[in-house]
């Protein structure tokens, strides 16, 4: 890769990473901290920790001073097998949206507690995926479902959201089921904008039959560097010999593979599956 290629990369990780960290930052103090939320992850730990201080023992704790301290292990996980760049880089996110978060001034934009939950969640989702874009995270529970991913080959959002309903059942105990149960709503906003928005982590089957199957492979190893399978076999309606290709790749790839299979072969059938979990062999794209 050319310096001014890196150079512009580089930059612009910097800069997606710090408007994630200013919008993770911005919702804190205008959504969540408005509907009284406790949000997904150690973001959502900070908030009862502070909340607890506040009511029980009447002092205040600064955000940065709970929230940095909780992402010391995950930070510890990402430098040993996420990347070195990809941690660095999370760690911007994790000091700068902390730092923001004490220093930006409280500020209400509506007060219904359900328009909350939903903008709120959508906007933290948003936020979170600027970030994963440009090989970065928001810290906390996103370094260890990117590792669950990386190691396991399991998309592991919807078991971080299961996980989160432990800290609201707490917050539910401590402070009002009402609050709790309303950012089950907000968590459950942000997840599914992650899941639509950032798909490297999800993977679906294809099953190709085609005419051009050399070819077809060729085009699959190229864009996706995966690998894939030849199956031969007989069409039951036309009694002829069939061959089909057998292949897992990224969501994010699979629209530009079919258009790269019709450019090919526009008779090819293709049958795309949602694939659960992989194990065994299977390229993953370096986060650095």
């Amino acid at each position: 890769m050319e310096k001014g290629s890196k150079v512009k990369k580089e930059l612009k990780r910097f800069l997606f990473c710090t408007a994630g960290a200013a919008l993770i930052a911005f919702n804190l103090k205008s959504f969540v901290n408005a509907g009284g939320l406790f949000p997904s992850g150690f973001s959502g730990i900070t908030l009862l920790v502070q909340q607890i201080c506040s009511t029980f023992f009447h002092f205040s704790i600064p955000y940065t001073a709970v929230y940095i301290p909780l992402n010391l292990l995950p930070i510890y996980i990402g430098i040993r097998y996420l990347g070195k760049k990809f941690t660095l880089y999370s760690i911007y996110v994790i000091v700068l949206s902390s730092i923001l978060t004490d220093l930006l001034p409280a500020f209400t934009v509506t007060n219904d507690v359900l328009l909350i939950c939903i903008f709120g969640g959508i906007i933290n989702g948003a936020a979170v995926c600027l970030c994963l874009f440009v090989g970065a995270s928001a810290g906390g529970t996103d370094f260890i479902s990117i590792f669950f991913s990386e190691k396991k080959g399991i998309d592991a959002w919807n078991y971080i959201f299961m996980g989160n309903v432990c800290i609201l059942v707490t917050a539910g105990v401590l402070f009002g089921f009402d609050r709790a149960l309303y950012s089950i709503i907000f968590q459950f906003c942000s997840t599914q904008i992650i899941q639509l928005l950032y798909k490297r982590y999800q993977k679906h089957t294809l099953l190709i039959i085609t005419d051009q199957p050399s070819a077809i492979y060729g085009r699959i190893s190229k864009i996706t560097h995966h690998d894939a399978t030849l199956f031969q076999g007989t069409g039951c309606y036309e009694g002829v010999e069939r061959n089909m290709v057998y292949s897992v790749v990224s969501s994010e790839e699979v629209n530009m593979l079919i258009k790269e299979i019709r450019e090919i072969d526009p008779k090819a059938f293709v049958n795309v599956i949602k694939t659960e979990q992989v194990n065994g062999r299977f390229y993953r794209r370096p986060n650095d």
